[in-house]
């Protein structure tokens, strides 16, 4: 005892002294190694931290009435986020305890205890978490920003930067990666106390033996995987069944993993019957190379191609909706204010009411649509265009009259009759857009659709048999006319038929319609305010029952709404996909920097082993010119194979469902054009990331020593 302290009481602080000072050496020494994953795991803190703040900063919530909607979706973005992460950290821990087992392995030696060594390498660990974890956290306060002002300029909003730290958000991040990182480090924790000197020392040279063994009968799953990949293209759109959807995409997911397994036995096997490439330049030693690296990973590229696969699926469909958004929407609701109401002889007065009291209006018009109790125009509609195929058509491809009255009684897509408009009322209305006036010749009646039927409605007037004023001929159909024309059961459902007024005479009214033009900007919360004039004690399905509001063929987004308010739900509807969109662009932006993140370690990792091979071309008479080169085609090699793969998988399953997107919605767009953004933006991150790889590798192959 001197002093009063324990000679074991210094020696304890020495000991946390020089464990302190060795931690923190080697996190140094990982930080450098590994710069990619502490990069990536700095922008996935960032990113968690800024889409987190949707959770609990979310300033556009309170505007619009789907409260919850953005938080559940980001909620359920965030648990496959930290799944992938705690993969992506348990691998990145296992993968530098097997590079530095025999580093451990000497520590053993030189007296350490094990316990001492498995505290000392968590230490460290825990020290490049923490980092990495503060850099994301000043990172993503700056993304918040980023991110919220995309939001409100969305939606129409004004946004006044304002950055500030928010205690909540950063406490969820923090449980979510904590939680992962500290499983991933008791997991190896574990698996470390079970080895000993002799099983440390072996590990990285067992990691990276290559047992050839059975490559003959190994290399059969090469053209397997290729044949069932070919299948898929070919019967993927066909499949009529869940049960044969899910069938084929686990089979799939088989392939995906059996393919590397296949494709490393294929080219040993080449190799080994010397074919004709491989003495051509550095042939040999490339496909060596990549066959030893795509063995010894064959299940982690696997796993790499479905994080591919899942990333340019998410970023495709919300590229889908960001076009929808883009180019559809505005014209969905092109009047200011447009009302329904099933009773003809209603006039709109407490409507008018409402809108005089909250803001200015500059006109409005109240007209009827009328009907002739027949169904000619539906059963076109419903037998001709392509989103019904043959639902509503017999054997033979006549009309199957049984279900189309069916579908016009209870199913909700088209009125229970034909729906017609006057030519004054209709021209009143282009007035209103600003579109030009129509013109009809005696006789004749034009059909006005929706923009995305236009093309495919073009031949209806060979079919239609409309009757004249007097009811003994038949009118002829001058044109077909695809402007926005508010026909999501407003002005019909997906068309109206247009007549001179003298036809109407012989019809009858069949629900009342008003538009109104706001000499402003509408308030928040207008068409509420019109939905509260409405309120009933039923539910909302019978509601529309009672109303009898169709909105036609719609499919994938349908607004089926007795008021319309364009300023209120234009904003409403872009924060509607904004809860799709955007957890579908977190997901893909976190999966693909983490599939390529391993990527890189593992090259990055291998490159004082390449070295020493590289010494030896250089020797052999290989120039540095050459030599970079080469390194740029195994690079090449290695990182173009997954994501090649993910490419040609995912492609057949983004096409089919954005030609679908295509004519359900009306996008100007061909199907292929969102794969290729996709394919931009994926190969974007993709070009970063190679880059900074190929840098960092040709350092450590070309540094002297």
């Amino acid at each position: 005892m001197i002093d009063g302290v324990s000679p074991h009481g210094h020696r304890y602080r020495r000991n946390l002294k020089v464990k302190n000072v060795l931690a923190y050496r080697n996190m140094k020494r990982s930080a450098r190694d590994y710069l990619v994953y502490l990069l990536t795991m700095t922008i996935i803190n960032a990113l968690m931290y800024a889409f987190n703040s949707l959770i609990f900063q979310n300033g556009l919530r309170e505007y619009f009435g789907m409260e919850g909607v953005m938080e559940v979706m980001i909620g359920l973005a965030t648990v496959f986020i930290v799944l992938i992460a705690a993969w992506l950290i348990h691998y990145m821990v296992r993968f530098m305890l097997e590079k530095r087992s025999d580093e451990f392995g000497i520590y053993l030696l030189l007296g350490m205890k094990k316990k001492t060594v498995a505290s000392l390498y968590m230490r460290e660990n825990l020290l490049l978490g923490g980092i990495s974890f503060l850099l994301g956290i000043l990172f993503g306060i700056l993304l918040q920003q980023v991110l919220a002002m995309v939001m409100f300029s969305m939606v129409r909003m004004e946004y006044h930067l304002k950055i500030s730290f928010h205690l909540p958000t950063m406490l969820t991040t923090l449980l979510c990666y904590a939680g992962c990182y500290l499983l991933a480090l008791f997991r190896c924790r574990r698996k470390f106390r079970k080895m000993n000197i002799k099983s440390l020392m072996n590990a990285r040279r067992q990691n990276e033996e290559i047992k050839e063994k059975h490559e003959g009968a190994r290399r059969v799953l090469f053209p397997i995987s290729i044949l069932f990949i070919l299948m898929f293209w070919a019967l993927f759109g066909r499949l009529g069944s869940t049960f044969q959807v899910m069938v084929f995409l686990v089979g799939l997911v088989l392939t995906i993993y059996l393919f590397y397994l296949g494709m490393s036995a294929w080219v040993i096997c080449y190799v080994r019957r010397r074919g004709a490439l491989v003495y051509q330049g550095q042939n040999l030693f490339l496909l060596r190379q990549f066959a030893s690296k795509v063995r010894t990973m064959q299940f982690t590229m696997g796993t790499l191609t479905a994080l591919f696969t899942l990333a340019l699926l998410g970023a495709s469909i919300a590229l889908l909706f960001s076009d929808y958004e883009n180019t559809v929407l505005e014209g969905k609701f092109p009047f200011d204010v447009q009302a329904y109401s099933n009773d003809i002889q209603y006039g709109f007065e407490d409507e008018l009411r409402i809108l005089r009291k909250n803001t200015e209006v500059s006109g409005h018009y109240i007209y009827h649509i009328y009907t002739d109790k027949e169904n000619q125009v539906n059963t076109w509609m419903l037998t001709h265009l392509k989103v019904w195929g043959t639902m509503y058509c017999k054997g033979d491809g006549s009309p199957d009259a049984g279900k189309i009255k069916k579908m016009l009684e209870k199913d909700g897509v088209y009125y229970a009759y034909d729906t017609y408009m006057g030519i004054s009322d209709y021209n009143y209305l282009r007035g209103m857009l600003g579109y030009a006036q129509a013109e009809l010749g005696e006789g004749e009646y034009l059909v006005q659709v929706k923009p995305r039927l236009l093309e495919e409605m073009q031949g209806i007037g060979k079919d239609l048999k409309i009757r004249d004023a007097a009811g003994n001929g038949f009118l002829s159909c001058r044109e077909v006319c695809g402007e926005p024309f508010s026909q999501d059961g407003h002005n019909g459902a997906d068309y109206i038929v247009v007549v001179p007024d003298e036809v109407l005479r012989r019809m009858e009214p069949f629900y009342s319609e008003l538009v109104a033009d706001l000499a402003e900007t509408a308030p928040l919360g207008l068409e509420d305010k019109l939905d509260d004039l409405r309120t009933v004690e039923s539910s909302t399905s019978q509601w529309y029952q009672e109303n009898d509001l169709r909105g036609g063929s719609d499919m994938i987004i349908s607004s089926v709404l007795v008021n319309q308010v364009r300023d209120n739900l234009i904003p409403e509807m872009k924060y509607m996909l904004a809860s799709l969109m955007i957890p579908l662009l977190y997901l893909g932006l976190v999966f693909v920097c983490v599939a390529v993140t391993v990527l890189s370690v593992q090259q990055l990792s291998d490159s004082a082993k390449y070295k020493a091979n590289y010494d030896v071309l250089a020797k052999l008479g290989l120039g540095r010119a050459q030599i970079r080169r080469l390194i740029g085609r195994q690079l090449s090699a290695y990182y173009l194979c997954p994501a090649i793969l993910a490419i040609v998988i995912s492609g057949r399953m983004i096409l089919l469902v954005s030609s679908r997107f295509v004519e359900a919605t009306g996008v100007p767009a061909a199907p292929g054009v969102f794969f290729l953004r996709s394919i931009c933006l994926f190969f974007g991150i993709y070009l970063v990331y190679f880059m900074v790889t190929y840098v960092c590798f040709l350092r450590n192959v070309q540094q002297d020593g």
